[in-house]
């Protein structure tokens, strides 16, 4: 009897797998990046390039670019990893109090335990309290917060509860051009419909009703738009939307019936000149109860974002308001099969909605610290957009807040024709040599969307203000020399 064994064909292949799962795309995190990491570690290795570094301007991760983190969080997420330091004098009685507080409200006073699927039921309590804080008094019910894993986790949650029927019937979703990617590729997971419109790069990215309007009315020819994403401020395109602009658009969203989702990550993120954040829900309640005590709206929020930068403890919210009783129910269900969001995360979330309040012991270096990252985060806005708006071929809307810049560039005829023939489309060969040639990381635009004809790139504006000068004279260089070359 023979011994060879016939090689067994492997029951899960690229072509036998889930085929939603290979057609999402997640640029953020894509070749480019990929790429970098092996420079990375050529240069380690001793290999010759044509820079010392590579520089990642590619994700809104504050930590890894340098940012020091808040020590009141980390003081009491410390007690709460370990109680025993609730008896150590060198910490601060308002961070033990707080920590205090969170350990009472977990199982066997243990952040090791599962809490109750919404999140734990005083944390919801205390964003509750913040939520009326930040909207000027508006009500918010501690039963309408759910916590998550992040906000991405929330989005994605509601997402999957709105999408549904068959084919001129499946729910179409209403998305920015730019966008984050992570809208795309759950809508292409879920099979939903992306139904795009365009922010207008004219007037600084803003929301545009008319265009709302075209892509509604073209959407609905194949499809049944149900709900409306809003990202405010803006990522990758960092516009702060006027009050009037929100307005508008749940006027819009009230009259054509769809679901808003207000994501709201960047809302401690404000810069520009006469700029301000306003609240979704504010600005709902403002309308008067035709408009608050009918439209359905969903706001998201998250430790990660802000000046905390807190991205690795995956803390995060999302409010509803005036959602159906049923669905609500169906919402816990949902949330329940993953059983709660991380217990570390929700205590985070505990602190940065609760912070250290006039008078306590920490709050003198809570806010010279918070102040210190804001100050430091507008002064970078304004540096990268001046760099960036010397170099001709380049040009950059005003970072009115958030943490990127979106700058839109020429790329000659010649470097378009190198990059068709590479199968590359421009902007991510522009990116690719970007790398190879100056050791920059960031990601191209079409990873985003961008208007048919337009190129540009995102970049973080979080590095060091040194390192991000070094940064912005190297793209400066870069993009000088790639005009030369394919000109």
């Amino acid at each position: 009897r023979s011994c060879s064994r016939v090689a067994r064909a492997k029951v899960l292949t690229i072509d036998t797998m889930n085929p939603t799962v290979k057609n999402a795309k997640y640029a953020v995190r894509g070749p480019i990046v990929a790429r970098a990491a092996e420079l990375e570690r050529e240069l380690n290795e001793g290999m010759k390039k044509p820079f010392d570094e590579v520089i990642k301007a590619n994700i809104g991760d504050a930590h890894a670019m340098g940012q020091q983190p808040i020590t009141f969080f980390r003081q009491a997420l410390a007690i709460c990893s370990y109680p025993e330091l609730l008896n150590d004098s060198t910490f601060p009685e308002d961070a033990k109090s707080r920590a205090y507080r969170i350990l009472q409200s977990c199982g066997g006073n243990s952040m090791g335990s599962y809490s109750a699927s919404q999140g734990i039921d005083s944390v919801r309590q205390d964003v509750a309290r913040y939520i009326e804080r930040r909207d000027g008094g508006v009500p918010s019910d501690p039963d309408n917060i759910f916590l998550t894993t992040g906000a991405c986790d929330g989005i994605m949650t509601m997402l999957k509860l709105l999408v549904c029927g068959e084919g001129p019937t499946r729910t179409g979703i209403m998305i920015p051009i730019p966008h984050y990617p992570m809208y795309s590729a759950t809508l292409v997971e879920l099979a939903a419909v992306q139904v795009n419109y365009y922010l207008n790069e004219e007037k600084c990215w803003s929301v545009d009703i008319s265009e709302l309007k075209r892509a509604l009315d073209e959407a609905r020819h194949y499809c049944n738009p149900r709900a409306l994403c809003i990202v405010n401020p803006g990522n990758p395109t960092s516009q702060v939307e006027t009050r009037q602009c929100i307005e508008d658009v749940i006027r819009f969203a009230a009259k054509e019936r769809l679901f808003l989702m207000a994501d709201e990550v960047y809302q401690d993120n404000v810069y520009g000149h006469g700029c301000r954040f306003h609240s979704f829900k504010t600005v709902l309640f403002e309308m008067g109860p035709e408009y608050s005590n009918t439209m359905e709206l969903v706001s998201f929020h998250s430790t990660s974002k802000g000046y905390m930068g807190e991205c690795g403890f995956r803390g995060g919210y999302m409010e509803v308001i005036n959602m159906d009783d049923e669905v609500k129910a169906e919402l816990t269900k949902l949330l329940s099969v993953r059983l709660c969001s991380p217990v570390p995360g929700q205590a985070l979330v505990d602190l940065v909605f609760n912070p250290p309040q006039p008078g306590e012991p920490s709050y003198d270096n809570f806010i010279k610290e918070r102040t210190a990252i804001l100050s430091a985060l507008e002064e970078k806005a304004k540096l990268t957009e001046q760099v960036l708006n010397t170099v001709p071929g380049i040009s950059c809307n005003p970072v009115q807040g958030a943490m990127f810049c979106f700058p839109r560039i020429t790329i000659p005829e010649k470097a378009m024709i190198e990059a068709t023939e590479q199968g590359q489309q421009p902007d991510v060969f522009y990116c690719m040599k970007m790398l190879e040639e100056a050791g920059i990381c960031v990601i191209p635009g079409s990873g985003f969307g961008q208007k048919e004809g337009t190129y540009h790139f995102r970049m973080t504006i979080l590095p060091p203000i040194d390192k991000l000068q070094i940064l912005l004279n190297k793209v400066k260089e870069f993009h000088q020399k790639f005009t030369q070359k394919y000109s």
